[in-house]
């Protein structure tokens, strides 16, 4: 996947680099949307990594059923994760796999540190809220739960109370505002799979808005 995004920012920068614009659309679908809009110059350096694009996401589809299958088999609880937009069957997996019993975690707020999510303590013991994350913990899983919350925080994310979340840590501005936003809403993010999971409750996109709005009221 890694290997597609790399490829779809390369056109993307080429045809910009030429004055043009490529419409915004998930990389899943890059490979068919983007032609039309390619200026016929480009054609001859762009046209094969287009072809080279979609073939990586019909091998992307293919470990996708993969993992799709083995997850109805052997990991149903996954389906309680898959709920959350921006959470896919590799990520749901990869959460139930590397926690392996949710009833490990007496609290759902202590994944986040297990994870490394959680802001590195200084010399003294105490934990900044404006230092980089202690990267305790399994790097595959915290880079995809990064990477949920790209999409959550994306042009493609619905409104919800983690991507509220992310915006309002974003708009406090400063340097790396929205790389701060996105690890924030991963923590939440790893906070909220761990909770569904061990409730089995239906996600409520926007639950502690209106709990908060009704109580205003």
């Amino acid at each position: 996947m890694s290997a597609r995004t790399q490829l779809v920012n390369h056109v993307r920068g080429a045809v910009k680099s030429f004055g043009a614009r490529l419409p915004k659309c998930p990389a899943r679908s890059f490979h068919k949307k983007a032609p039309e809009h390619i200026p016929e110059a480009l054609w001859p350096a762009l046209g094969p990594i287009l072809e080279t694009i979609g073939s990586l996401t019909e091998r992307i589809r293919d470990y996708d059923r993969q993992l799709e299958t083995i997850s109805e088999e052997h990991y149903p609880e996954t389906e309680l994760l898959r709920q959350v937009e921006g959470v896919g069957v590799l990520t749901a997996l990869t959460f139930v796999l590397t926690l392996e019993d949710p009833r490990r975690f007496t609290k759902s707020r202590a994944v986040g540190a297990y994870l490394g999510l959680v802001p590195g303590k200084d010399q003294s013991g105490e934990r900044d809220p404006q230092e980089r994350i202690s990267k305790e913990g399994d790097e595959m899983l915290r880079k995809l739960l990064v990477g949920s919350a790209h999409y959550i925080l994306g042009p493609f994310g619905s409104d919800s109370d983690l991507r509220r979340h992310g915006e309002k840590i974003a708009s406090r501005g400063g340097k790396n505002a929205k790389k701060r936003a996105a690890v924030a809403v991963a923590r939440k993010l790893s906070v909220l799979l761990h909770s569904l999971w061990i409730s089995a409750e239906v996600y409520e996109p926007l639950r502690n808005t209106q709990r908060s709005r009704s109580q205003a009221a």
